[in-house]
């Protein structure tokens, strides 16, 4: 007996996986060409998990797949150290992050380019390329021309280009997400620029291979022990096989051109294998573009005897449909091949090799040779009947939980002093940051800030969570501080249509909820009707919140808006000394790579002031003189939770009383309690009440009155 074995196309494919095409076009073509023999094409579970062993084999990938690919590369471990201060002479915060820089070979072949990134199974980088991380990603494509990485050169030393090998390079990837370590990486590789033919597969693998042409795949990821195990791999997706012509392969398949021969030798044998020890089942395992490039399993079933269940790995991009069909085709080409005829030539059989198709004069249906056995001046032809042609099937991926890709977007800055939220009084003026992003994947931005116009830098941690930010469409109403605004509609656009305002009935209010900026003025609403658009209607204000009420009236269209929640907001507490100066604010986020965020926000001691004093009027005294008096306020007090006056919330109560007279003239006085005698040169003077806090001034209280008369 005689066996072709075409030792002249030996090929390995992407490293040290060589071997032999061997007995491809003989003996291993019987049945399915799997069946009873050790698997040597590629594995599904070659592209799903991230190696870095040495030795291991990096796939030549066609079309579009999602592959793991192998770190060839690494740095350790880089630590980062981070001093946040409060203000001047405050105790300052080491925070410690890690960083590491690697690399990771994708395909042993050049590649066009990488769209998705998965870390972890969560998209890093988006469909439109936007990054979900800082990576410090740069791609290789495995070019001729492909020049020397210089962080890995930089590194090591010399080190080769490896042209020929598609890889891409992480440089000081952030690990904080990670648990500080490298992710458990996968790649939308996109290797050419559309679907690739089984054929061309095979052709670009082993040059040998010609007039190949079977099936459109997705993608395809070739490696493996060795060309022959990928051709074979091939095969069973396009149902063809492969046959010698002299030194060459040429695929063949069952619309192939038939030689008619004519059974006429003594011994006529026809076979049927028992149905009981045969495949019932396959199931084909594929990479489904429908699950973002994830296994998808489709299984057929026949019915009557036999128990045995095969299951197919393809590394192949099949759509649902197509991979039941290919399974279809390899249960019926199973069942089919259970029938063997063996037929005796002359030398007329000289010429025909294994892979050729036949059909026996006065016997119906064609035959493909599986063996051929020379012996003296007869051939003994092995023949198995051709499968009918698989008939399109329907199938579903199943339900599809695919990774969240959500836009980051440039980082939006709301910055603003504004009286402490809490009852307990600020030791140091504050500045409140709020931040968002463009897109909906925004998390957090590094935030910095400057008391000498960017001279100088102090790192302040980063943003808190997303804030609820926009503009104001009109401005709203002018009205008391001291009385529902029920008139007011206010108009707000948010900054993405996916942010919402909600309604708060009285305890929430009166508990803190619904508070927001506007403009430079504090309000808290009870009605957020939604207009569409990302645009809504605010009714039921409380204006002035928190001592605010002196900028009522001071909005104009398009000034700012945000909704003021604990979790969202930043604080940077600054020394007594940035009273009075400009502070500048950066935040960078992964969005930010053009230009970071930048706000700007005059410290007036805002947050650590007295709020003004309140009720000012005149009353007589008992010697017939006028009595100025007023109530204050403390920032110590706001929810007034025992109905006793509140705390003075300063280290000594002291107020400045400013009088300034209609004929010219100012007489300012200073004073420890909450009155002034009133001289008769005061008539029609105004007047201006502040309260001197520990740190601040309060805004000022006016009064104006005409005549002291009797």
């Amino acid at each position: 007996m005689a066996t072709l074995v075409l030792t002249t196309v030996g090929r390995a494919i992407g490293g040290p996986i060589g071997g032999a095409l061997g007995a491809l076009a003989g003996q291993a073509i019987d049945g399915r060409l799997f069946r009873g023999a050790a698997r040597e094409g590629p594995r599904l579970s070659d592209l799903s998990v991230q190696t870095s062993s040495y030795g291991t084999p990096i796939p030549k990938l066609f079309g579009t797949i999602r592959v793991a690919g192998t770190v060839i590369w690494s740095t350790d471990l880089i630590e980062t150290r981070t001093t946040s201060r409060s203000g001047k002479g405050q105790p300052g915060t080491n925070t410690y992050s890690y960083s590491v820089s690697f690399a990771v070979a994708l395909s042993a072949r050049p590649i066009r380019s990488v769209r998705r990134i998965w870390a972890e199974g969560k998209l890093l980088r988006g469909a439109a390329g936007d990054w979900k991380s800082v990576t410090g990603f740069r791609l290789h494509t495995g070019g001729e021309d492909q020049a020397v990485d210089p962080l890995i050169a930089s590194a090591l030393g010399a080190v080769p280009a490896y042209r020929g090998i598609a890889y891409a390079v992480f440089e000081g990837m952030q690990l904080a997400d990670y648990g500080n370590r490298i992710p458990s990486l996968t790649f939308e590789v996109e290797a050419d620029a559309a679907p690739v033919a089984s054929g061309a597969v095979a052709a670009a693998l082993a040059p040998e291979v010609r007039g190949a042409d079977g099936v459109m795949l997705g993608g395809f990821a070739a490696s493996g022990a060795s060309v022959r195990g990928v051709l074979e791999t091939l095969t069973t997706i396009d149902g063809g096989w492969w046959r010698a012509e002299g030194v060459t392969l040429v695929r063949s398949d069952a619309g192939g051109a038939a030689v008619a021969i004519a059974d006429t030798g003594t011994e006529r044998r026809r076979s049927v294998a028992a149905a009981g020890g045969t495949v019932r089942e396959v199931a084909v395992a594929h990479h489904d573009p429908a699950r973002d490039y994830q296994i998808g399993v489709q299984r057929v079933r026949r019915p009557g005897a036999g128990q045995a269940v095969d299951r197919v790995d393809l590394p192949a991009v099949l759509v649902a449909n197509e991979a039941k069909r290919v399974a279809a085709a390899l249960l019926a080409r199973g069942e089919s091949e259970r029938t063997r005829r063996r037929v005796t030539l002359g030398r007329e059989g000289l010429g025909i090799a294994p892979g050729a198709i036949v059909t026996i004069a006065g016997e119906a249906g064609r035959w493909r040779v599986a063996q051929a056995t020379m012996a003296g001046l007869a051939t003994t032809l092995e023949l198995v009947p051709l499968a009918p042609a698989a008939l399109p099937a329907r199938a579903s991926s199943g339900t599809v939980a695919g990774a969240a890709d959500v836009r980051i977007g440039r980082t939006l800055l709301v910055a603003a002093e504004w009286p402490g939220l809490e009852d307990a009084p600020l030791a140091q003026p504050r500045v409140s940051v709020l931040a968002c992003g463009e897109g909906a994947g925004w998390r957090q931005a590094a935030l910095l800030y400057s008391l000498d116009d960017g001279t100088s830098w102090t790192g302040a941690g980063g943003t808190a969570a997303p804030a609820t930010i926009g503009v104001i469409e009109g401005a709203p109403d002018a009205a008391s501080p001291w009385l529902i605004d029920s008139r007011s509609r206010l108009i707000v656009r948010l900054m993405r249509a996916d942010m919402v305002l909600g309604d708060a009935d009285a305890t929430r209010l009166a508990q803190g909820g619904n508070l927001a900026l506007v403009g430079d003025e504090l309000i808290r609403f009870a009605l957020a009707e939604p207009l569409g658009a990302g645009r809504w209607a605010l009714t039921g204000l409380r204006r002035g919140v928190r001592g605010t009420e002196a900028a009522i009236g001071t909005q104009r269209p398009s000034d700012r808006f945000a909704l003021i929640e604990r979790d969202a907001v930043a604080a940077i507490d600054l020394p007594v000394t940035a009273i009075g100066r400009r502070v500048r604010l950066m935040a960078s986020g992964v969005g930010d790579a053009a230009a970071p965020a930048t706000a700007t926000v005059i410290v007036t001691g805002a947050s650590v002031a007295p709020p003004s004093p309140v009720h000012l009027g005149l009353q007589r005294d008992a010697a017939g003189g006028r009595q100025l008096g007023w109530i204050r306020r403390s920032r110590a007090g706001w929810t007034w939770r025992d109905g006793l006056d509140a705390a003075v919330g300063e280290e000594s109560e002291r107020y400045r009383v400013t009088i300034a007279r209609p004929h010219g003239g100012v007489r300012s006085v200073e004073t420890t309690a909450p009155t002034l005698s009133i001289e008769a040169g005061d008539a029609g003077a105004v007047v201006a009440v502040v309260q001197q806090g520990t740190l601040a001034v309060s805004p000022s209280a006016h009064l104006t009155f005409s005549d002291l008369g009797a």
